[in-house]
């Protein structure tokens, strides 16, 4: 495994990024994976093992103090800067890195669970043109209810998965089926699933899903 660290303004500054799987020079496909709250890229590239993809570069960054941004996704986005910004960066900076090294946006996957599914979700949406897939696990749109989505932009197709309890403590379930309407407007491929009594984690569905919107991908 190897490693780099972020270069972008704020709070994530300076912070690691690991590389596992494919080394990126070989792959076909580059997968951006966003940790949770309190967790790091060691977590979430376990996540990615379950893939069972070994023709993937995974790309892992850690936030600082492991969250992306301190409070809610809920909250007016003024409460949770600088470091939504920041995060909302790094993403920017990764993609531009991994373009650079040949594998364009529409063989680039993101992926999140929790903070990260939001980080996702924002990022795709703020920057929206095709990608190889944006997959959201237990994650919405960022900000409260009322705030503007005027996004611009198209997904152009761009396959989005959205994955969550309907009673999970930190993602309202009407707020992920709003940002699957959203996505969809700009233009996704939008398969958004609400599992009942799931709680706050992954479950073997989303995992299926996902292996089959990278094996799509792979073939292609």
């Amino acid at each position: 495994m190897s490693q780099f660290t972020l270069d972008v303004e704020g709070p994530h500054r300076g912070r690691p990024v690991f590389m596992a799987g494919k080394p990126i020079a070989e792959a076909k496909v580059a997968m951006i994976l966003l940790h949770g709250r309190g967790a790091d890229a060691d977590d979430i590239l376990g996540l990615a093992e379950e893939f069972a993809q070994t023709e993937i570069a995974y790309i892992a960054p850690t936030a600082a103090s492991n969250s992306w941004y301190p409070n809610s996704f809920l909250v007016p986005f003024a409460r949770n800067e600088p470091w939504l910004s920041s995060a909302l960066a790094a993403v920017a900076s990764l993609l531009t890195q991994v373009a650079a090294a040949g594998i364009p946006a529409e063989r680039t996957v993101l992926l999140g669970f929790s903070q990260g599914a939001c980080l996702t979700l924002e990022s795709v949406a703020r920057h929206a043109h095709r990608y190889g897939a944006a997959i959201a696990l237990s994650g919405a749109l960022i900000g409260p209810e009322d705030a503007p989505r005027d996004y611009t932009g198209s997904l152009d197709g761009t396959p989005v998965f959205l994955g969550c309890s309907d009673k999970d403590f930190h993602i309202p379930k009407q707020r992920v089926e709003d940002s699957a309407a959203i996505l969809q407007r700009l233009g996704g491929e939008v398969d958004a699933r609400i599992y009942p009594n799931m709680g706050h984690t992954v479950n073997r569905d989303e995992i299926k899903a996902v292996k089959s919107i990278l094996s799509t991908l792979l073939a292609n």
